[in-house]
């Protein structure tokens, strides 16, 4: 038990450009999908769909589309930040502002302020990877009596984590990116039927180089547990 709690506390996202020379093993990318099938789902619907991608010329048509960040992205996400490491310390949630470039740690940002630089900074390439997984699924089929399918999502969480802890426990990175989730060219590319919803992507490789530290914080259980009756 001991030792899957430090899995879990040492998992972490890796948006650094993964080694192109060193593609993740098939019987890893195997455990990864085992641990996908297993995850759990509301009514066992398994209501997913992955799409592996490792060809190179299909990553690369990938990596080539537009990911510009929306204003809406920037100006809610100015809440989750941190000016210091002090403040993040004490707020427990949230990350550094300092990973963002100054424009976005504004309260009152607006896009039609940005100098062209700065909005040319918006459009940010796709890191390098070798594998990307796909991960799709059918609106339409709602698990029973769930509002906005609610617990549909929330089983597609599950598979996200059980992918991520498979991953992190043979070394091998992973970062989710959001950015490919509203479908388009991507679906296009990928041949994905249009009654599906891509829920997420992730990239899988191996960190060329040693990832950078950076604080993470998380609140204490105390912060969030509540004793037979909600204390909030």
């Amino acid at each position: 038990m001991t030792e899957m709690v430090k899995l879990i506390e040492s998992r972490r996202s890796l948006r650094a450009p993964y080694d192109p020379g060193r593609p993740v093993e098939p019987e890893k990318l195997a455990q990864i999908l085992e641990a996908a099938r297993w995850s759990p789902t509301a009514h066992n619907m398994q209501n997913f769909e992955i799409v592996v991608v490792d060809d190179p010329q299909v990553l690369e048509a990938i990596a080539r589309l537009e990911r510009p960040v929306s204003e809406t992205f920037i100006r809610e996400n100015y809440a989750q930040l941190s000016s210091s490491e002090e403040e993040l310390l004490q707020r427990k949630t949230g990350i550094l502002g300092t990973m963002f470039p100054p424009s976005w740690r504004k309260p009152d940002f607006r896009l039609d302020e940005l100098s062209a630089d700065e909005i040319a900074a918006m459009h940010r390439p796709l890191p390098a990877s070798p594998l990307l997984l796909v991960v799709v699924y059918d609106p339409s089929r709602r698990a029973p009596a769930s509002e906005g399918d609610f617990l549909g999502i929330v089983s597609l969480g599950c598979v996200m984590e059980n992918m991520w802890l498979a991953a992190e426990s043979m070394g091998i990175g992973m970062h989710i990116v959001s950015s490919l989730s509203s479908g388009g060219e991507v679906k296009e590319i990928l041949g994905i039927p249009e009654r599906l919803m891509i829920a997420f992507s992730c990239r899988l490789g191996y960190p060329g180089s040693a990832p950078p530290p950076y604080l993470r914080v998380r609140r204490e259980v105390v912060d969030f547990t509540h004793r037979n009756k909600y204390a909030g």
